[in-house]
């Protein structure tokens, strides 16, 4: 990378960040996809993949002097090039120094293990049958489960969710 060389956001079509990486890369540009490994619950089943930092989106190094980085908005894949008018918007240097730091030796980011949330803290519900609920934040059951209090039917009921099911109001 030259001096000149700046990081950019593009944002993909839905679960293509590989692909458009890929092609991306095909075209000469360096690209950066930062990754975390993710526990997914399917079919009573329970797994560790790896999934995209900030799904939708990748980060592209262009020397807008030299590159044609117009030909990013119609690589496959990419379904624009995050813009302020007719020019990219360049990421500053520092966050993608942060993002590499935070890799572990698999070259994946390291996530906090567990949520931050103090007792008697409001939190919402991101996903599963409670989805957009809001609750009180207990505390942890054990390492992969919270308990929250919920108003159901009037009255506060206890329940004990995945982690990762929950996120701050």
């Amino acid at each position: 990378m030259t001096a000149a060389t700046r990081w950019y956001v593009v944002q993909t079509h839905a679960r293509a960040e590989n692909k458009a990486a890929a092609h991306l890369g095909r075209q000469g540009f360096a690209t950066y996809v930062p990754k975390y490994l993710k526990r997914r619950r399917h079919a009573r089943k329970v797994e560790t993949v790896s999934a995209p930092l900030f799904p939708r989106y990748l980060f592209v190094a262009v020397d807008t002097s030299v590159h044609r980085w117009r030909c990013i908005q119609s690589t496959v894949g990419v379904s624009r090039l995050v813009s302020q008018g007719d020019e990219p918007t360049a990421v500053i240097n520092h966050v993608i120094e942060e993002l590499k730091r935070r890799e572990d030796e698999t070259g994946f980011i390291r996530m906090p293990a567990q949520p931050c949330f103090k007792p008697g803290q409001l939190i919402r519900v991101c996903h599963g049958v409670f989805a957009e609920c809001l609750g009180i934040y207990e505390g942890m059951v054990d390492a992969e489960r919270v308990a929250i209090l919920l108003d159901l039917l009037s009255r506060k009921v206890r329940v004990l969710l995945d982690a990762e099911a929950v996120a701050a109001a």
